[in-house]
């Protein structure tokens, strides 16, 4: 799998829980077909033959050889088709987001899903329907496993992500120089600041358009620096088109965390306006170094966000940009003239429950709990 965030989770679960005494072992399908196949036609297929039948043999060989005091995680719902292996033994499955199920049910008209793509996350959906034990990101992914995963489990407990870096306010005069020092220059009189990877539920359109009626208002408005991937599509570039010349629109990647970190520093406003999030992290990394945020008032971004963020309605499908584009410039406007020191501290203090070892805390808490319970009824059964 070319994933590279789930296997990072795992082995941040993975250490934590060394650290605490226990071991811990790492099952994932292994590339021996698709080392055959790589470089052909075939490699595609033969990366399925891995997964899906070669696999599971090898999980069935070594849960034989397991001892009875073993927990299984699974560190994505997304591993659904590998849930029955484990269905009758402890288990845990950590869900994340269910956005791809959401557009392959139709959910979702911004994100259309193939036919080969809704049969697969049905399937994704079958496994991990069988699972008793959840740990969601969010609130809003716990709901939509019970409304569209028609997850019926024994217990579904909500532990927030911490962050993965220790954000916090850098000074600004610091901040500014650690910027020109990485290349971004430009930033002494502030920026109005996106981070994003660039996929659809980003609402990357939408942020331009918010972004040319704030300019069109100012004969000098603040630069937009969007860190993400440079735009390609028509959408994006008719969007760049509407922009008015006194407005500047920079795209960056590859900026590491300490310099995104004197990025949000500086920053006077912070726009996620996203259509969908499984959690949100900017949000949090936003208001971690104090940066006043607006986002979409909808779940998990409201959930996340919290009482200090400021509240744009969420864009539907079809809708006519316009009007919100206007709003949101609005609520831009009113954030760049009221922020203050003191709102800033507040923000700081909301973020600081993001912790990565409080999540473990959680995670370490609720690996007991199944794990005790599972044996119990193993026992009494």
């Amino acid at each position: 799998m070319r994933s590279q965030s789930m296997p990072r989770f795992a082995r941040m679960i993975g250490t934590a829980m060394q650290t605490k005494g226990y071991d811990v072992d790492y099952w994932a399908p292994q590339a021996h077909a698709h080392a055959l196949f790589q470089h052909t036609r075939l490699a595609k297929w033969a990366g399925y033959v891995d997964q899906y039948l070669i696999f599971p043999l090898q999980v069935k060989v070594r849960l034989m050889k397991q001892a009875p005091d073993t927990l299984y995680v699974l560190c994505d719902q997304a591993l659904g088709p590998w849930v029955p292996l484990v269905r009758h033994l402890p288990h845990v499955v950590h869900a994340h987001d269910l956005l791809a199920l959401r557009s392959a049910l139709g959910h979702i008209p911004q994100n259309p899903t193939s036919a080969t793509g809704r049969l697969y996350q049905r399937y994704i959906r079958w496994g991990f329907q069988r699972a008793q034990h959840f740990i969601c990101v969010s609130q809003r992914t716990q709901a939509d496993l019970v409304e569209h995963g028609l997850v019926r489990a024994q217990t579904s407990r909500v532990v927030y992500n911490g962050l993965n870096y220790p954000y916090k306010p850098v000074p600004r005069q610091q901040a500014i120089q650690m910027l020109e020092r990485a290349g971004l220059t430009g930033s002494a009189q502030g920026m109005i600041l996106h981070v994003g990877g660039g996929q659809w539920y980003k609402n990357t359109v939408g942020i331009i358009h918010l972004y040319a009626r704030y300019a069109a208002r100012h004969a000098e408005p603040l630069p937009l620096w969007m860190v993400s991937p440079h735009p390609s599509s028509a959408e994006t570039l008719a969007a760049l088109a509407q922009v008015p010349p006194q407005g500047r629109i920079h795209f960056y990647q590859g900026i590491d965390n300490a310099a995104l970190e004197a990025a949000y520093s500086v920053a006077s406003a912070f726009l996620f306006p996203s259509l969908a999030e499984g959690f949100g992290w900017p949000l949090v990394e936003a208001q971690a170094c104090g940066c006043p945020v607006i986002t979409t008032n909808d779940a998990p971004m409201n959930e996340i966000a919290g009482p200090l963020a400021s509240y744009l309605p969420l864009l539907q499908a079809g809708e006519d940009l316009r009007p919100w584009a206007e709003h949101g410039a609005d609520a831009l406007e009113t954030v760049l003239t009221q922020d203050d020191h003191e709102q800033r501290q507040r923000r700081v203090a909301w973020a600081a429950q993001f912790t990565t070892h409080s999540a473990i805390e959680r995670y370490l808490s609720i690996y007991q709990s199944v794990f005790a319970n599972s044996t119990q009824a193993q026992v009494t059964a």
